[in-house]
């Protein structure tokens, strides 16, 4: 890519859009496109072929979609499908349509079934069936996979994918219904400190109550006191975490160095499975990652964990070999980036 190529980020006030942005602007890429989701409906067909039309974006990355936890992606099952794949389909076709040079869509590790093989490889992909809370999303996401290749090999376009594993870092989603376990954990417990402390006036600020009586209802809904936290499930599943600033580099490295055609083996008489895992190789428990969370936070109190909430996959390790010999490596990690992170968290 040429520092003066006209790049479109789709979905750039999410965590990995949001790094990608930054990630580009720091490597000197000048002539960047964005619209937020009032400028631009992404699940609007008509707005979305206007938009292409008149901006031609030689590169586009597709980050945009709609995300949440295993309470959000069980609740919402045909908005998750619906939003995922409307967007999907509206950006990956005008992307063919207006001669876009290169686009990579990001997906998720939850492609994969829900008894996969660890750590998982990206020949897993269909091979069983997935985790249901979160098969809406999944499918969609397989879907984005199907129609990036499927493009490619009946047009020739040059589009690719790769699957993030959990990611986490500045502008995450610290909602406590709808975030993922990592912020979700950290709110949380920087919360119940704030109870223990009796420091009332930034409990207000951060949940945005009137009373203390109000925010102390609130996050008692959430098993959140000054003297323990409640978190869903045994805390034996493992998870893999994935700073978004390196999700941010490896994106932008595969978009300047690599191209569909490295992506597949070339003696292959199939052409399948072309995505990209992209994640550490290292995973934790949920219990070790809250007893780390705790201990950056300063949080005194009990964990308390609950087996009669879902535990989701118990395992969900990626397979980064394909990446690594693609010439990419993570740099972050995992307890550095939950203090940048909380750091982050606490500035806002």
């Amino acid at each position: 890519m040429n520092k003066d190529a006209k790049i479109y980020i789709a979905g750039h006030r999410g965590l990995v859009g949001s790094a990608i942005l930054e990630n580009l602007k720091s490597k000197g890429y000048t002539n960047l496109v964005t619209r937020t989701h009032k400028e631009l409906d992404l699940t609007d067909q008509v707005q979305v072929a206007a938009f292409f039309a008149k901006e031609k974006p030689e590169y586009v990355f597709l980050a945009a979609a709609k995300v949440g936890g295993i309470v959000a992606n069980n609740v919402y099952r045909a908005d998750f499908i619906y939003e995922n794949l409307m967007i999907q389909n509206n950006v990956i076709h005008n992307s063919y349509l207006n001669d876009v040079k290169k686009l990579l869509f990001l997906g998720s590790t939850c492609i994969y079934p829900k008894n996969s093989a660890q750590p998982m490889k990206e020949d897993y992909l269909l091979t069983d069936t997935l985790e249901y809370t979160n098969e809406p999303y999944a499918i969609a996401k397989i879907s984005g996979i199907k129609m990036c290749e499927s493009y490619n090999l009946q047009y020739g376009t040059n589009f690719i994918s790769v699957m993030p594993t959990n990611l986490y870092g500045p502008n995450d989603n610290f909602d406590l219904e709808k975030s993922h376990v990592l912020p979700a954990l950290i709110r949380k417990i920087h919360l119940a400190k704030l109870l223990s402390e009796s420091n009332y006036s930034l409990i207000l600020k951060d949940t945005g109550h009137e009373t203390i009586e109000e925010a102390k209802a609130y996050l008692s809904s959430f098993g959140v006191s000054e003297s323990s936290v409640e978190i869903w499930g045994s805390g034996k599943p493992k998870r893999e975490f994935l700073w978004s600033e390196d999700m941010a580099d490896a994106c932008v490295y595969i978009m300047e160095n690599r191209d569909f055609k490295d992506t597949f083996d070339k003696e292959a008489k199939e052409i399948r499975n072309t995505h990209i895992n992209i994640g550490t190789g290292k995973e934790i428990s949920i219990k070790e990652l809250a007893q780390v969370i705790k201990h950056v936070v300063g949080f005194k109190g009990e964990l308390i964990f609950n087996p009669q909430r879902p535990d989701g996959t118990m395992r969900k390790l990626t397979d980064v070999s394909k990446l690594n010999d693609l010439g990419w490596k993570h740099k972050v990690e995992l307890e550095d980036g939950i203090k940048r992170v909380y750091e982050w968290y606490r500035n806002k």
